[in-house]
């Protein structure tokens, strides 16, 4: 049952911000499953790569996804996640542990403060206008039908980002879309809707290959325990999507910071 609960909370959280689920879910693992910080990334990153597959279906099929940047940023990130599963074997637990809480400290005071000074940018799907395209400095950008213009500086600044947000990943087990959101958002000019669609697709690509890296070396993988996390967290990826039309998504922003600095602080204890 808590493990159900804790996918369920991978799952509404993802499904409810469009990141953070793995954030969460590491500590609670830590906390309630008695978890090593090795097996808990590898776990969280098997359950959020099936909650984060299970969450693009529908935007696929609503064509909120661009695919390009998907493919840029995810295959940064699927190539360098197994490096940062790796280095969770021979940098020691503790150090793990710390830096794992000082980053989900930062993301959510980040997140807070973001829910806090500018509310309408907390929303899942918003009206977000184009910039002009002469006054932009975006390094990627959208041509007049919506497609993004392949340059150099695009390729190069995605494909970066990517390996930055696969280490992480694999180091840490958190999905990225904390940081892949506002990277589409900084580098491009895409609307919220079509960042948070996007960023679904490359978490769960990123988050895969990571769990395989996790998998390859793990000696006694739990299936049960993944597979009653991972259903969970699809369950919750359904509701968090339903709650999110329906509630105020900067006071479910706000909500999700405070929690997540409750556990965080908690795990270190």
């Amino acid at each position: 049952m808590l493990s159900l609960i804790i996918g369920l909370t991978i799952g509404l959280v993802l499904g409810l911000t469009g990141a953070g689920g793995s954030v969460f879910a590491v500590p609670l693992l830590l906390l309630f499953a008695g978890l090593p910080m090795g097996d808990a990334s590898g776990i969280a990153l098997g359950a959020v790569a099936a909650s984060a597959f299970y969450g693009s279906i529908n935007n696929i099929r609503g064509k909120q996804v661009l695919w390009l940047p998907a493919l840029l940023l995810g295959a940064g990130g699927v190539l360098s996640a197994p490096l940062g599963q790796y280095l969770t074997t021979v940098i020691p637990e503790l150090w793990l542990l710390v830096g794992f809480n000082l980053l989900a400290l930062t993301i959510a005071l980040r997140m807070y403060l973001q829910a806090q000074r500018s509310p309408q940018q907390a929303a899942i799907v918003r009206a977000n206008p184009q910039p002009d395209a002469e006054t932009s400095q975006a390094l990627c950008r959208l041509s007049p039908s919506g497609r993004l213009q392949l340059r150099l500086p695009c390729i190069i600044s995605l494909g970066v980002s990517g390996l930055a947000v696969g280490v992480l990943s694999g180091l840490f087990g958190v999905g990225g879309g904390f940081l892949i959101v506002p990277l589409l958002l900084g580098l491009s000019q895409l609307k919220m809707g079509q960042a948070v669609a996007t960023s679904l697709v490359i978490i769960a690509a990123i988050s895969s290959a990571g769990f395989v890296g996790y998998w390859h070396r793990s000696v006694t993988l739990d299936w049960a325990l993944l597979g009653l996390i991972a259903a969970g967290g699809i369950l919750g990826m359904i509701l968090g999507q339903y709650i999110s039309r329906k509630i105020d998504n900067a006071l479910a922003q706000k909500i999700f910071a405070v929690a997540l600095i409750g556990v965080s602080l908690a795990s270190l204890l």
